[in-house]
């Protein structure tokens, strides 16, 4: 289970680092001398870009767990074939 665990811990690695990044770039953008629509447009661009980054890091998530689900299910096939004979 090494390899769950490991996952696990990487993944909450990234979401924090994302979270840290997105607020980190909101402070800045608000301490920056610009002005209210220009500021608006782009905090809305930049929340844009993480919805669609972390969808796809949930799509590569749910894609690795779907093969990962599919690996052990053929081999308890395959176990039961074994068993069986």
């Amino acid at each position: 289970m090494r390899n769950g665990t490991s996952s696990n811990e990487g993944s909450k690695e990234v979401l924090a680092f994302l979270a840290g990044a997105l607020i980190g770039a909101g402070v800045a953008m608000l301490l920056a001398p610009q002005q209210g629509s220009e500021l608006r447009g782009r905090l809305r661009d930049y929340a844009n870009r993480a919805k669609d980054d972390l969808l796809d890091m949930g799509q590569e998530a749910w894609d690795t767990a779907v093969e990962r689900g599919t690996g052990y299910y053929k081999k308890g096939e395959e176990s039961i074939r074994d068993v069986g004979r």
